[in-house]
C-alpha cells in the first residue's frame, strides 16, 4: 500500500500538518487548544479532498467501463505512474484490447461464414434449378425416351455432386471445430499412396497415363491412414484431371530424420501464377478449373495434412506441371 504515490503524497501532507501543528504548540502554548482544533480541521480536509480524488478517478474508471460494455473498444486508458489506481487502469486497459482483439476475430468469423453460406448457396443453385428444369421436362409424356435417359442421367451425376459438396463442407466444418480427432498411429507412405490412388486408376486408365511410384518400402508416419489418403485422393485427382492423355503421374516417397515427404508430380499444363496463392482457399476456382469444380478439394486436403502437424506445398509453371510437396513432421521444433 505504501508504495502507492497518492497514499505516500496523503502520508507526506498529514506528517507536515501534524510536524507543524506539534512546533507551534511547543512554542506556543497557550495557543495549543486552538492549534489542535486547526490541525483536526486541516486533517480532515485533507481527509476529504484526497477521498474525492479517489472517488472521482473510480468514477472515472467506472465510465470507461460502461463505455467498453457498450461496445467501445477504442480506448486508451493506459497510466504508467504508480499506484492501485493505475495498475486497474493498465488491467482495464489490457481487457479492453483483448475485447477488441476478440471482438475483431468475431467479425472476421462473421463475415467468412457469411461468404461461406453465400458460396455454398451459389455451388447449390446451379445444380439444382439444373434438376428442377430437367425435372419438369420428364414429365412430359412425349418426351423421347433417349432424352429421358439422358435427364435422368444429368440429375444422378447432379445428385452426386450436391452429395460430395455436403459431406466435403461438413468434414471441413468437424476440422474448423476441433471435433475431429485424428489417429496417431504408424503408417507406411507406400501403403498411403496405393490406397489413395485405387479410385483414380480407371480415371487414369482411360486417358492413358502413366504412373511411378518411387521411394523406399518403410518410409513412414505417425498419423491417420483414412483421413490423410481422403487428403492424397484430391490432390491426385487434381493431378489426374489436369494431366493430358499420355501424360505421366510421379509420386516419390521419403523420409529423414526431421520429417516424411511424399512429393506429387505431374505433366499437366501447370496453374497460372495468379492462382497459385489462393488454390488452397475454399471456393477458389483457378482460371483452368473445370466446369464440375468447386473449389473444395485442395482446401480440405490442406486442412486434413495441417491437422497432422504437416504442411503442404505446391509449385507449378504453365505448360510445365505441377509438384505437390508434402511433409510430415516427427516434431514440432
Amino acid at each position: 500500500m505504501f508504495r502507492n504515490r497518492e497514499i505516500q503524497l496523503l502520508i507526506l501532507a498529514m506528517a507536515g500538518v501534524s510536524t507543524l501543528a506539534v512546533v507551534l504548540a511547543f512554542f506556543l502554548p497557550s495557543a495549543a487548544p486552538a492549534i489542535v482544533l486547526i490541525l483536526a480541521v486541516l486533517l480532515i480536509t485533507i481527509t476529504l479532498l484526497f477521498t474525492s480524488w479517489r472517488y472521482q478517478k473510480i468514477r472515472t474508471l467506472s465510465g470507461y467501463l460502461k463505455r467498453i460494455s457498450g461496445g467501445d473498444y477504442t480506448l486508451d486508458v493506459r497510466d504508467n505512474a504508480e499506484g492501485e489506481l493505475s495498475i486497474l487502469k493498465n488491467d482495464i486497459y489490457k481487457v479492453t484490447a483483448m475485447l477488441s482483439e476478440q471482438s475483431s476475430g468475431l467479425q472476421q468469423e462473421k463475415t467468412m461464414l457469411t461468404e461461406a453460406i453465400s458460396d455454398i448457396s451459389h455451388q447449390l443453385k446451379t445444380p439444382v434449378t439444373s434438376m428442377v428444369i430437367m425435372a419438369d421436362l420428364l414429365s412430359e409424356p412425349e418426351l423421347a425416351e433417349d432424352k429421358r435417359k439422358e435427364f435422368t442421367n444429368n440429375i444422378s451425376v447432379q445428385l452426386e455432386r450436391i452429395e460430395w459438396l455436403v459431406s466435403s463442407l461438413l468434414k471441413l466444418s468437424k476440422i474448423d471445430a476441433g471435433s475431429i480427432q485424428f489417429k496417431q498411429q504408424p503408417v507406411l507412405l507406400k501403403e498411403l499412396v496405393h490406397k489413395s490412388l485405387e479410385p483414380l486408376l480407371i480415371p487414369m486408365e482411360i486417358k492413358q497415363q502413366s504412373l511411378t511410384v518411387n521411394g523406399e518400402d518403410d518410409a513412414g508416419y505417425l498419423g491417420d491412414m483414412n483421413w490423410t489418403s481422403e487428403a492424397l485422393i484430391n490432390m491426385l485427382k487434381n493431378c489426374v484431371e489436369h494431366t493430358p492423355e499420355g501424360g505421366s503421374i510421379t509420386i516419390n516417397i521419403a523420409e529423414n530424420a526431421l520429417f516424411s515427404e511424399i512429393i506429387i508430380q505431374d505433366t499437366g499444363r501447370g496453374i497460372p501464377k495468379e492462382d497459385l496463392p489462393y488454390i488452397f482457399q475454399r471456393f477458389y476456382k483457378g482460371k483452368h478449373a473445370g466446369e464440375e469444380s468447386v473449389g473444395i478439394g485442395l482446401a480440405l486436403a490442406e486442412k486434413i495434412i495441417k491437422s497432422q502437424q504437416g504442411s503442404v506445398d505446391v509449385r507449378s509453371e504453365a505448360g510445365s506441371g505441377t509438384t505437390f510437396h508434402i511433409k510430415f513432421y516427427k516434431q514440432i521444433v
